[in-house]
């Protein structure tokens, strides 16, 4: 496997110069960008003309991973050519199924193959209920591999979102990569690095991704009672006190949800995925140390001798809110995860408005508020 990392920069265009020798069928070409709309394209038709036999995956991103650095307003692109792995395609329309759950589905059969090895989604990010998508995808590959990605951003905006279907931007598409064969070796993890605010609560009223409310009293009296003078700034300060979600009692693996807006005359809150009637659910508060902490305890069951003297493809999809959150701190989380890879690892990823992630059990869930990563290597 060889692998190039490269940057957006303006009138300079890419630098380095592109290298046109990783074209191939057995190429992969990640692409994100924060950039606007217009100038997208003049970004992509260079990577189009340097690998036309190449496999584009990319989306809209609230700022860009790439090596050690946060990048706003710009474009990263990370080729990767395996050596002895196939790579497989898939996307599908939202307006074209009848639910998220049957779109899952639909995507995940496109890619479903004996030899399969991993997946990688990317989804609209405005439109897309995340935790039914995942739930249509895991009813079709049951599992068997894993499968990793994120929903696409548009910054603090939250006005437009796109995936690349066959190297073009589009909106309301999620879209998907397989990789496959014997020798791909794949890592995951997930992590967050919250610190939990009062007692558990039991949902007694949902509906999808809407709480209305928790041990039988509405959900946002309740909410506001932990916020305090920050309640006054909600929906914003809703990124800073999250939720840890467990659908069952004796479930060990919390979910993270992330609040996306509250309707005063209902007392409910709605959130980046569902919150499921019967769950469990523990307000959660920022605390920076352990969010810049998280990020590098992502890997850690990862261990560097596993890929040493391997070329790694490194791609790590962090939240939106935690961006903002940290602030300036922002690079501290890229730099505690760096600090876990092997020094030949390409480093790229994007910030998010949901991350996709497996859970122990190897069933891939939507996820809010953690830095996510996946590494891939060949033997």
């Amino acid at each position: 496997m060889k692998t190039a990392l490269y940057r957006h920069l303006g009138d300079q265009g890419w630098q380095p110069s592109l290298d046109s020798d990783l074209d191939s069928d057995r190429t992969l070409l990640l692409f994100f960008s924060d950039l606007p709309p217009e100038q997208v394209e003049t970004a992509l038709d260079p990577l189009r003309q340097a690998f036309p036999r190449a496999r584009f995956m990319g989306c809209s991103t609230a700022g860009q991973i790439h090596q050690l650095q946060y990048q706003e307003q710009g474009a990263s692109a990370l080729v990767i050519r395996f050596d002895h792995s196939r790579l497989l395609t898939g996307c599908v329309a939202v307006d074209e199924q009848e639910s998220f759950q049957a779109a899952g589905e639909a995507l995940a059969r496109q890619l479903d193959r004996p030899e399969l090895a991993a997946v990688l989604v990317l989804s609209d990010g405005l439109v897309v209920n995340g935790s039914a998508l995942m739930e249509g995808v895991n009813e079709v590959l049951q599992g068997r591999v894993p499968v990793t990605g994120g929903l696409a951003a548009d910054g603090d905006r939250f006005q437009r979102t796109w995936v690349l279907q066959e190297g073009r931007p589009v909106s309301g598409h999620i879209c998907a990569l397989g990789i496959l064969g014997d020798r791909l070796r794949v890592r995951h993890g997930s992590f967050g690095g919250w610190d939990v605010l009062g007692p558990e609560r039991l949902v007694t009223r949902s509906r999808e991704n809407r709480l209305y409310e928790l041990d039988g009293q509405p959900a946002l009296a309740l909410y506001k009672h932990y916020l305090g003078e920050k309640a006054r700034e909600l929906p914003a300060s809703g990124l800073l006190f999250p939720l840890a979600l467990r659908r069952e009692a004796e479930d060990q693996e919390p979910k993270v949800r992330t609040l996306l807006g509250v309707d005063e005359a209902s007392q409910s809150m709605t959130f980046a995925g569902d919150i499921p009637e019967g769950s469990y659910v523990q307000l959660m508060y920022a605390n920076f140390d352990r969010l810049v902490e998280g990020a590098g305890r992502a890997l850690e069951h990862f261990h560097r001798e596993e890929a040493e003297g391997r070329e790694v493809a490194c791609l790590a999809v962090s939240c939106v809110g935690r961006r903002l959150v940290l602030g300036q701190r922002v690079e501290e989380e890229i730099e505690s995860l760096a600090e876990r890879l092997p020094s030949n690892t390409s480093l790229v990823g994007f910030y998010s408005y949901g991350e996709l992630s497996p859970l122990a059990s190897g069933y891939c869930d939507l996820h809010n508020q953690t830095m996510t990563v996946a590494l891939w290597w060949e033997d």
